[in-house]
């Protein structure tokens, strides 16, 4: 037989997000044949292209870190180098009544330079003299583990976190700063500051390193067209290769097999089975817990303690002239504590060039509304958000105009939390689901929600599948 009728090893990944994605393109480039389910109409997840007005827009999330490599490379693998752009990158604080600049010498809202802080008058003149304690008080023992707000405000005082911390973790987790892990979130700062004596101390060297590193380039990147048109073109990309990708294909079970992995979906008469070497499960925690139930209790036992904040997206179309008095930049946040509806607001036309170029007449923006443990207004109808939102931003801006169009987006569980103890949960889940040969897991909950953590969450999964099939080598770029 010649290397071109080798069989090649089938591997069904179950999920369509870019975590589900990223793995199938993996093990496609590798070799494998891919069958790629989704439950629901559409591949992408939290990744969604759409537009407003006729103007092409992300209604998820927007852009990808590029200090990591992961999700900028897979957009270059799958011809996307071109549409690769960076954002315009002057964002604001709305805080204490005022739109303030987000003072620069800091790390997720960390202060490592007073300067630039007590320049910006986001703290009160007692917070910044709250900080100074910082370097009076003996080295805190972090232990395993501590709540990123707890551990910043017994340094420098609760203002740093409620005005600085919080919004902006929120702008990526939508959660509680003082529930989440600074192990997980900030690694590392977390290392650092186990060895420095104060906190500030921490990230004045880590910012030392970076700028010794000379690191260049943006920071985030985007793509023209929006970010939700990656995981369409990953999806292409595997189907080059001969993956199957099937949406409206959700999965009833995952059962064991004397051969390898027997994969249901739907029930009773109209059941259908797919046989598969392997499995990658790349859906959220809770059906990933559904699906291993049988095979592996105790990483269902810990994947049902991942909790999800759930958020929705406002998008607005303005006509130009309405929006001229709106401050330059890519948009502002807003800290919890400041007691507003929105969280956050981009000013997509300001801070992606292929938004403005798509419309010179039409100025498009987006609000976020809804955090963790705060999202009763979610139940709210759309025109209700649309509200609330221009409510805050006349406060804001004095932007006064009734947009053009409007566009409401939720994500319902859309964000996994990581609370103290999260590696420990997920070294405890992949050590269990490691006890099944030829099945993995990856995704969002586990080692990022950023789009380059899942792209990584996704090539772990793909690479230990591949590796445990040792003849899959021999069928490399094979076609059937």
């Amino acid at each position: 037989m010649s290397a071109t009728d080798t069989p090649r090893h089938h591997v069904v990944v179950v999920g369509g997000g870019i975590s589900g994605l990223a793995a199938a393109h993996r093990l496609a480039e590798a070799g494998a044949r891919v069958t790629l389910l989704e439950g629901s109409g559409r591949v992408g997840g939290k990744l969604l292209a759409g537009e407003i007005a006729g103007v092409p827009v992300d209604l998820g999330a927007e852009s990808m870190l590029a200090r990591r490599p992961e999700a900028v490379g897979l957009a270059r693998a799958v011809g996307l180098a071109d549409r690769l752009q960076a954002p315009a990158a002057t964002a604001l604080l709305w805080t204490r009544g005022e739109l303030r600049p987000l003072p620069q010498g800091h790390m997720m809202g960390v202060p490592g330079d007073l300067g630039p802080l007590a320049a910006s008058g986001v703290l009160s003149p007692e917070g910044l003299a709250r900080i100074s304690r910082d370097a009076e008080l003996p080295r805190t023992e972090l232990g395993e583990d501590v709540a990123i707000g707890a551990y910043v405000a017994e340094r420098m005082g609760r203002e740093v976190v409620d005005r600085l911390v919080e919004p902006l973790l929120g702008g990526v987790y939508a959660g509680d700063a003082y529930r989440i892990s600074m192990r997980t979130a900030v690694p590392q700062l977390f290392e650092a500051a186990r060895t420095h004596r104060t906190l500030a101390g921490a990230v004045r060297d880590l910012q030392a390193r970076a700028a010794a590193r000379q690191q260049s380039g943006p920071v985030f990147m985007g793509v023209e067209g929006g970010v939700g048109r990656l995981p369409l073109a990953v999806a292409d990309a595997v189907r080059a290769r001969g993956g199957v990708i099937r949406t409206q294909s959700p999965v009833a079970a995952v059962e064991r097999a004397a051969d390898g992995w027997r994969v249901v979906l739907g029930t009773g008469s109209g059941a259908e089975t797919l046989a598969a070497d392997a499995v990658v499960v790349a859906t959220p925690a809770h059906d990933a817990a559904r699906l291993l139930g049988p095979h592996a209790r105790a990483a269902v036992t810990d994947l049902a303690t991942v909790e999800y904040a759930s958020m929705a997206l406002v998008t607005m179309a303005f006509r130009r002239s309405d929006a001229a008095a709106l401050p330059r930049g890519s948009g502002f946040l807003v800290p919890p504590v400041d007691g507003r509806k929105i969280k956050a607001a981009t000013f997509s036309s300001d801070k992606w060039r292929w938004n403005a170029d798509s419309d010179p007449d039409l100025f498009v923006l987006r609000t976020s509304i809804g955090r963790f443990g705060d999202e009763a207004d979610l139940e709210r109808e759309d025109a209700d958000l649309v509200a609330l939102s221009l409510a805050d931003l006349g406060a804001a801006t004095g932007l006064a105009a009734a947009p053009v169009a409007s566009r409401v987006t939720r994500w319902r569980a859309g964000l996994p939390q990581y609370p103290v103890g999260h590696l420990e949960r997920v070294a405890r889940i992949r050590a269990d689901v490691a006890r099944l040969p030829g099945l993995r897991v990856c995704g969002a909950a586990y080692d990022g929600v950023g789009i380059p953590a899942c792209v990584s969450s996704a090539h772990k999964a793909a690479d230990e599948i591949l590796a445990a099939l040792p003849t899959l080598t021999a069928g490399a770029g094979t076609r059937e």
